[in-house]
């Protein structure tokens, strides 16, 4: 599909200009002197790139970009400003507009700023079209969830694909959080170059510096070549550092020098290296408790958490349970070449209502080592580890118990104290309720409000 280009300027000239700088066959350049000519064009033609002179002489450009920005499907916006104008210009990025261009300009620096503009037009129809389908699909590129919890989060990697904001993703050990990072940078503009990734915990304080930022020849013991670190590796993509809670206080100074500047220099060198690099980071620990306790500095902690992503424990999107077992459980069966016959519905019920302490990296586990193990019929509670098939209060350890808040503590000894019972009773749920003492009605109004996953019979 050809790409329309609207330039919207009062001088011949400089119509003439841009239309010779960017016409090439995938482009159709449409030419307006003033603003009724411009909105004309706008709407029987709808551009989805305007190149914007700010003085024209039938009104503002500035008053035509709101008009633009207000439109159902609005254009890409640059806005084309006479030099020394920044206060405009500013008050154009205020306004919408995507960038600006200061009179006279660069050829290539125009032709560089459409090339963004169309990627990036490009990336935003990619992600309408995925938006849409959320509804009514469980993936999300990489990512498998359908239910409330995970909406939010497939949404906010939707918008920040597109951009370079630097990236803060929170959530427990498991949750999948380098997973998030690596679906932001496969959506990006940068996915044709490196996705690199460091475990800031994974590493001694004292060699996770050569890591970041590479080493000389000599530079200490052990040095016995240059090495690029992972800022230089990641140079044009996304460097992903992990755990960055982990870090110790004097390398975070100096990632918080590189995420201002864009500069370091290798162990060993006092050669100052440039570098492009989109920064995601990870954590699972409480960054204003270390702030607070002296462990991570302020003034990185506000420049990494530009936006913020919050994964979801897996005991808080329990409707997406099954669907991750079913969808590990056939991917492993693919890999390994084995006969993939599910689960029995007592070791489906088991898992359901199972609190995963360590989320989705426990569950994919688990059912990695069934599908190994298991290969004649379908996975039933034997096959399940003692901690999943011992069910009931005795499932839970003190500590995992000492993790949760009184009422998510509460709700759990009800949903496997209920699940027990069941259990005992064959999924009977009138024989269940009469063990204990309830009406069978208010049993199942019980498992609703629990969440637990009504495969039991009334009878």
């Amino acid at each position: 599909m050809k790409y329309k280009i609207l330039v919207i300027d009062d001088e011949e000239a400089a119509r003439y200009g841009i239309r010779k700088a960017l016409q090439v066959k995938e482009h159709v350049i449409l030419e307006a002197a003033d603003l009724a000519s411009a909105r004309f064009l706008v709407e029987r033609e709808e551009p989805a790139l305007v190149l914007l002179d700010v003085n024209l002489p039938d009104g503002s450009g500035i008053g035509f970009l709101k008009e633009l920005s207000a439109r159902r499907k609005p254009p890409t916006v640059i806005v084309v400003t006479a030099h020394g104008s920044e206060r405009i210009a500013i008050e154009a990025i205020r306004a919408g507009a995507y960038e600006y261009l200061s009179k006279p300009f660069e050829v290539d620096e125009l032709r560089l700023l459409v090339k963004n503009a169309r990627e990036r037009d490009g990336l935003s129809e990619e992600n309408r079209i995925l938006k849409e389908e959320l509804g009514r699909d469980w993936r999300f590129g990489t990512m498998v969830g359908q239910g409330a919890a995970m909406k939010p989060v497939f949404e906010i990697v939707e918008r920040v694909a597109a951009t370079d904001v630097t990236v803060l993703i929170l959530g427990d050990s498991g949750t999948g959080k380098e997973l998030v990072a690596r679906e932001i940078h496969r959506r990006s503009s940068r996915s044709s170059m490196p996705f690199v990734a460091l475990n800031c915990a994974a590493l001694p304080d004292s060699l996770i510096e050569s890591e970041l930022f590479g080493h000389e020849k000599g530079a200490f013991t052990g040095a016995i070549a240059r090495r690029q670190g992972k800022f230089e590796l990641a140079d044009g993509g996304t460097l992903f550092l992990d755990e960055i809670g982990d870090m110790v206080l004097g390398t975070q100074a100096k990632v918080l020098r590189v995420l201002e500047d864009r500069r370091f220099e290798r162990l060993g060198s006092s050669e100052s290296l440039s570098v492009d690099v989109r920064i995601i980071c990870a954590t699972h620990r409480d960054l204003g408790q270390a702030i607070a306790q002296s462990e991570f500095r302020e003034d990185l902690y506000y420049r990494i958490r530009v936006v913020t992503i919050e994964i979801p424990a897996l005991r808080e999107r329990r409707e997406d349970i099954e669907l991750l077992l079913e969808y590990f459980g056939k991917n492993f069966a693919e890999k390994y070449r084995i006969q993939w016959s599910g689960f029995t519905e007592a070791a489906l019920r088991k898992l359901l209502n199972y609190p995963w302490p360590g989320n989705v990296r426990e569950l994919r586990n688990l059912i990695e080592r069934c599908v190994v193990l298991c290969t004649k019929g379908p996975i039933d509670v034997g096959d399940l580890p003692a901690e999943i098939s011992a069910g009931g209060p005795s499932g839970r350890g003190r500590a995992e118990f000492a993790q949760l808040s009184y009422e998510e503590a509460r709700a759990a000894f009800e949903r496997e104290y209920l699940v027990d019972v069941l259990d005992r009773h064959a999924g009977n749920i009138s024989q269940a309720a009469a063990a204990i003492g309830l009406h069978r009605q208010t049993l199942q109004y019980k498992l609703k409000q629990l969440g637990i996953r009504k495969t039991w019979s009334d009878g």
